[in-house]
């Protein structure tokens, strides 16, 4: 114990040591001491207590994909009688019941659709922004990827048309394990550098962003690490990512789950959360993924290196179409939240809070 003690607070004050090291304080340390540790940087980084959370929406503009991911059920190819593109008026209600629940924001994101034009999704941003008070985190990298090839533009130009329509902030989808070994076994669409130089142009352009990992999918621990390598050492250069989010295959219903049918067992998730608070120690906001993993096993990741509960996701279609069947409203985050000991605050997808955490916590 005393020998995990020492490299563990070596860890803590930021030693980065060769990937094995890392490996055997993720699997041999005992669990509650990397826990503790990692909860101790959280709060170096965010002392005041407080743990914040987002009331916004999932909104799927469309379903129709050129990409054929096997860990995706989500996706319809073009010409299926099944696929889909919301009008605008879709979406506007779609927007207004968020707001009406107290969302501040929508997440918007689609399949990679081979026919429709950038003015299109420029048009619904100005759209949005010109009926609504609401933050638009939108559109990952294989999409804005997408959009390039389509369109027959730069990524910048896209990215710079974006913004000038109303984008806030992108998401990390996409992401998944960024090894181009992993991703090509797995029909991902858009390379790890693709994927990573597309977040560094959106920072570059002022653009903030998440960074997520999902797996679970047959990668190896060493992959794990790589992904957090190359995020890290991306934010060193850009400082443009505001929260890592790490969440876990779902296996039930897509393709690779016949596969790698057994889910990430809880320890190992947190195992895994609390070395990611460790290794991106330059990335401030840590979200935990109570949808994959569940609210006991989110409890227990707010006391290890989590700062951030995320949304209560008012509409979900992606990861829940793969086998996630947790489900929360304000009440329930809040509640877990106080539980785990911190004071509830909500935020928006930037991670600027919406209230005074001290009022948010005062019933606590």
């Amino acid at each position: 114990m005393s020998d995990f003690s020492t490299r563990l607070e070596r860890l803590y004050q930021g030693e980065r040591p060769p990937a094995s090291e890392w490996l055997d304080v993720i699997y041999h340390a005992p669990l509650e001491a990397l826990l503790d540790w990692a909860d101790r940087l959280r709060a170096d980084l965010h002392p005041d207590n407080v743990v914040t959370y987002i009331i916004d929406r999932n909104v799927n503009y469309s379903n129709v994909c050129t990409s054929v991911c096997t860990f995706c059920a989500f996706y319809r190819k073009p010409g299926d009688p099944e696929g889909y593109v919301h009008d605008y008026e879709t979406l506007f209600r779609k927007v207004e019941e968020t707001l009406a629940l107290g969302g501040s924001g929508i997440l918007m994101q689609g399949g990679l659709h081979p026919d429709l034009k950038l003015d299109w999704y420029e048009e619904l941003l100005r759209q949005f922004k010109a009926r609504y008070r609401i933050h638009l985190h939108c559109f990952s990298p294989p999409e804005i990827l997408n959009f390039s090839r389509v369109n027959g533009l730069s990524v910048r130009e896209v990215l710079q048309r974006l913004r000038a329509a109303g984008l806030d902030s992108i998401p990390g989808g996409g992401g998944e394990i960024l090894v181009d070994e992993i991703r090509m076994r797995r029909r991902t669409e858009c390379t790890s550098q693709e994927w990573l130089s597309i977040m560094a142009t959106a920072h570059e352009l002022g653009i903030p962003t998440t960074a997520t990992m999902m797996y679970g999918m047959g990668e190896t621990d060493l992959h794990r690490l790589e992904h957090l390598r190359k995020l890290y050492e991306l934010q060193e250069r850009t400082h443009g990512f505001i929260a890592f989010i790490p969440w876990t295959l779902q296996p039930d219903s897509v393709p690779i789950g016949k596969i790698f049918p057994d889910r990430i067992a809880p320890e190992i998730y947190l195992r895994w959360f609390a070395a990611a608070r460790l290794y991106l120690r330059n990335i401030p906001n840590l979200q935990v993924s109570w949808l994959t993993q569940g609210f006991d096993v989110a409890r227990r990741a707010l006391r290890g290196g989590a700062n951030d509960m995320g949304s209560i996701m008012i509409e979900e279609n992606v990861v829940s179409a793969a086998g996630a069947k947790y489900r929360a409203d304000e009440a329930r985050l809040v509640s877990v939240i106080r539980e785990a000991g911190f004071i509830p605050c909500k935020r928006n997808a930037a991670y600027q809070r919406l209230e005074t955490p001290v009022l948010a916590g005062a019933a606590a």
